[in-house]
């Protein structure tokens, strides 16, 4: 079969070309996960070297619309879920997309905290912590990883709770705690041996790490750093020019 769309010789090159018929291929007709034809089928269907097929798989490959399997090929990716940076639980935000959100309870302890926890929540020099890890999961897939810091005394026998579902609905229910102010930093990070086993990822895989300090009130509750799947997770910002930072902290 005559391919819809011929690779001509001009200004542009031949793996933009086939980089533009292949996104149409998985917009039009391939589903999530689908595989796309072999490089041999690519090149012997629209007659471009090797070096032009591997060029264009690889541009969507880095922009998250394919990913590969060694020894099996190539696929499409599902379509990331998109987060705007707002005040919401996990379970609450993947709700919103039309997603089922399960969490995977790892740890659940009262412990010491490092130092930067202990400042952050304003715990006194001696004071413990509870201490929870967590694997979130969307539409049974995992997205993120979580370690989280709460301070015991706004919060008290915490851990008799059923923490598998949105913290942020009990400290609302239970606490009369609203969380309704946080301060974030995000970063980029690449998934060590143990976040890949957890996230279902290649080790050195891309991650987006969140840390946030979390309050009710004027009341520092929850330390907490994520790291999101780069592949199945991205942020939208709105950006307002009015808006006056705070200082860095130090």
């Amino acid at each position: 079969m005559a391919p819809e769309r011929a690779i001509t010789e001009g200004p542009i090159p031949k793996h933009a070309q086939l980089r533009e018929i292949l996104l149409k291929l998985i917009d039009d007709r391939l589903a999530p996960d689908a595989p796309i034809p072999s490089e041999r089928e690519l090149m012997a269907e629209h007659g471009v070297s090797r070096m032009t097929v591997r060029e264009a798989i690889g541009q969507l490959v880095s922009e998250g619309k394919l990913y590969s399997v060694r020894g099996k090929g190539t696929f499409v990716a599902p379509p990331k879920v998109e987060s705007q940076l707002h005040l919401a639980s996990f379970t609450e935000d993947m709700r919103r997309r039309g997603l089922t959100p399960s969490t995977a309870l790892l740890r659940a302890e009262l412990a010491d905290p490092p130092e930067r926890v202990r400042e952050a929540l304003d715990l006194p020099p001696e004071g413990q912590a509870y201490h929870l890890e967590r694997l979130r999961i969307a539409d049974g897939t995992p997205m993120a990883f979580e370690d989280s810091w709460y301070d015991p005394g706004p919060l008290p026998d915490l851990l008799d709770k059923d923490l598998s579902g949105s913290l942020y609905t009990i400290f609302t229910d239970l606490y009369g705690l609203t969380i309704d102010s946080a301060e974030q930093t995000v970063w980029a990070a690449v998934a060590d041996a143990a976040d890949a086993r957890m996230l279902g990822v290649r080790a050195g895989a891309p991650l987006l790490a969140f840390q946030r300090v979390s309050s009710a009130g004027r009341i520092p509750v929850e330390y907490t750093t994520s790291w999101y799947r780069g592949d199945r997770y991205r942020v939208h910002m709105s950006l307002d020019s009015s808006f006056t930072p705070a200082p860095p902290h130090h």
